[in-house]
């Protein structure tokens, strides 16, 4: 990045004529945004793209097309890569470019520039997908079966021209069920709801409710597409950062008592095994006739993210394989999956499904089971974290999540409004207390099982017969797999519904039948859901086919070889799955392709978890 004396003039004879541009005649369009995701991507990699002071001074033309004097900040940002980074020179530099008007060099050059360098241009997709998206969940649906609506066609922006951002409109609001099924939900979600400031937070409120309480429904159980399903569900709301999403930890209170009674049992266990192990060390040559005692279970309802997956396992495996993983930020288990020792991701995608996790103890040299998982999870945070967690649409976890959209009010709530002494904490607390005796008769009986009416799996079958084909249509193939999961969680949702009007009227029969009006919430709740999923899904990168790339077409792939060279000298596994998101591929497929180049010898294998490339 040496510094040269600079000429505006000298670029002005074969310039684009500024009439001409059509990108971004005005500062601070919309394609600021889309400028500050790139600006991250090559953040988070430590990507050097100003390379040659050439290349450097038409980055700084760019920014200063692009956004005037508030692209500044954005070629500091850029420029703190290089190693001959100045921040007084860097300063001239974009003084000189902002006095040079006329150069032809546009923000094109910005993108381009970054994807010359391995970033990936996903945002162009994102924000085309999510206009297609949104043309397709505003169109009107039809109440009989609350179908997803109208079909729109769907917009590839694969090859779309940057430019054409500008013209999109922002995505309209997203559409909020509470006002729909309050008056129809059991009174113990009544009165979660009844403390909501508003629909989108009673929505929230709701949903959390239900996630939370999933982890804690013993014996009850249903058979959907011939397979034993039980009501857990995986939950992930996502907003910016104060749109309100934090209240979700009201939520955690239905649920503490349980968790509290657990760890109380386990630590009177505990305390017994330690004297027994005491009288047992202390027994010298007399232990002989002694059995050794076991250390007792580690019994717990929350299971915490940032565990390793050992422990994660051994949790589950204590506890007949329930937990509920509860978590305020999505990054906590996006950098555990990261890591070497906690990528249970495998495990995560298995529980839903209720799918044999086997693990070996280390300690005991042990191979466990834990057939039939039961585990419950709970995730908000903002979309960027959703894009940590869930690298691409074709990543097997998005689709294993209802997600809800939670758009930011501009509303200020009264803080200080208080029309009782009751805080919302001793509120959800009474709740939790109250449904901590709930969850004590449903263990102590025996099992139910849940099952729809005959009426009611005819119009399920012919609704999302309906999301599926629709679907297709609006969104391509990827997202048939959440469409086809959602109608796990519909079952599901009615299942929790279904089993809380056992706490209002004692009824615990050998069967438990939905009602309709149970029936009705749950469609209607999933009517909104797979609108928010849509969103999300519009919003994260659209891999190519990992398959036939991996297997024979690594090293012609201009992803795979931008990944490659992003590869530092030496690396180890969460330095080449960040580079992989960094570019645009699934940092969980990749693991094959860099086992691939070792054994081809592009890399080598130096130590455990280590890799290097080849010289």
């Amino acid at each position: 990045m040496a510094n040269k004396n600079f000429n505006p003039e000298e670029w002005l004879p074969t310039a684009e004529p500024a009439s001409t541009r059509t990108f971004n005649s005005a500062p601070l369009d919309s394609n600021s945004d889309d400028i500050e995701v790139i600006t991250q991507r090559i953040e988070s990699g430590h990507v050097d793209i100003t390379a040659g002071y050439d290349n450097w001074r038409d980055l700084g033309f760019a920014l200063a097309d692009g956004l005037g004097e508030n692209g500044r900040d954005y070629f500091h940002r850029i420029s703190r890569f290089n190693p001959d980074y100045n921040e007084q020179e860097c300063d001239k530099q974009f003084d000189k470019c902002l006095r040079a008007h006329g150069t032809g060099v546009s923000i094109r050059t910005f993108f381009q520039k970054a994807k010359d360098n391995g970033i990936s241009l996903s945002t162009d997709n994102t924000r085309k997908s999510a206009k297609s998206a949104m043309l397709a969940i505003s169109a009107p649906s039809r109440s009989a079966d609350f179908g997803p609506g109208k079909s729109a066609e769907f917009i590839n922006a694969e090859n779309a021209d940057s430019a054409d951002i500008a013209d999109i409109p922002e995505p309209e609001p997203l559409p909020t069920f509470s006002q729909n099924v309050k008056d129809l939900l059991p009174d113990f979600l009544k009165r979660v709801a009844d403390i909501a400031n508003s629909e989108a937070d009673a929505d929230i409120l709701i949903l959390g409710a239900l996630t939370v309480i999933s982890a804690c429904m013993p014996h009850i159980y249903g058979v959907y597409d011939k397979r034993i399903v039980y009501p857990n569900l995986f939950l992930f709301v996502t907003a910016k950062a104060s749109s309100g999403k934090g209240r979700l930890t009201l939520c955690r209170y239905l649920v503490e008592p349980i968790h509290d009674r657990l760890r109380e049992i386990n630590e009177a266990e505990m305390m017994d095994y330690k004297q027994r192990l005491a009288e047992y060390n202390a027994a010298g040559k007399k232990k002989v006739n002694m059995e050794k005692p076991e250390e007792p279970p580690m019994r717990m309802l929350f299971i915490p993210a940032n565990s390793s997956a050992t422990a994660v396992y051994q949790v589950l495996n204590d506890n007949d394989g329930e937990g509920l993983m509860f978590e305020t930020e999505g990054d906590t288990l996006a950098n555990t999956f990261g890591s070497d020792y906690g990528n249970f991701s495998d495990g995560f995608r298995k529980a839903f499904h209720h799918e044999t996790i086997s693990y070996i103890r280390r300690k005991d040299r042990e191979y466990v089971n834990i057939k039939h998982p039961k585990l419950s999870t709970l995730l908000t945070g903002t979309p960027r974290q959703i894009l940590n967690l869930i690298s691409d649409a074709e990543n097997g976890l998005f689709s294993r999540f209802a997600f809800y959209f939670l758009d930011t009010r501009m509303v200020w709530n009264n803080v200080f409004d208080n029309n009782n002494d009751q805080t919302l904490d001793e509120y959800f607390q009474d709740l939790g207390k109250e449904y901590q005796q709930f969850h004590s008769i449903l263990k102590e009986n025996k099992d139910l099982k849940f099952r729809f009416t005959i009426e009611q799996e005819e119009d399920f079958n012919a609704t999302f017969g309906q999301y599926q084909e629709e679907s297709v249509n609006n969104y391509g193939d990827e997202f048939v797999a959440s469409v086809r999961r959602l109608g796990v969680v519909t079952f599901r949702i009615a299942m929790i519904l279904s089993a809380l009007r056992m706490q209002e009227d004692g009824n615990f029969a050998d069967d438990l039948v939905c009602l309709d009006q149970d029936y009705q919430v749950a469609k209607r709740i999933l009517d909104v859901i797979i609108r928010h999923n849509a969103r999300v899904f519009s919003e994260l990168p659209k891999s190519p086919s990992l398959g036939a790339t991996v297997a024979g077409n690594a090293k012609n792939s201009k992803l795979h070889q931008a990944f490659f060279d992003n590869l530092p000298a030496e690396f180890d596994r969460k330095d080449y799955q960040r580079i992989a998101t960094m570019v645009g591929l699934n940092p969980y497929a990749i693991d094959i392709t860099v086992l691939k180049w070792v054994d081809e010898g592009r890399l080598e294998n130096v130590a455990h978890g280590k890799y290097a490339k080849s010289k």
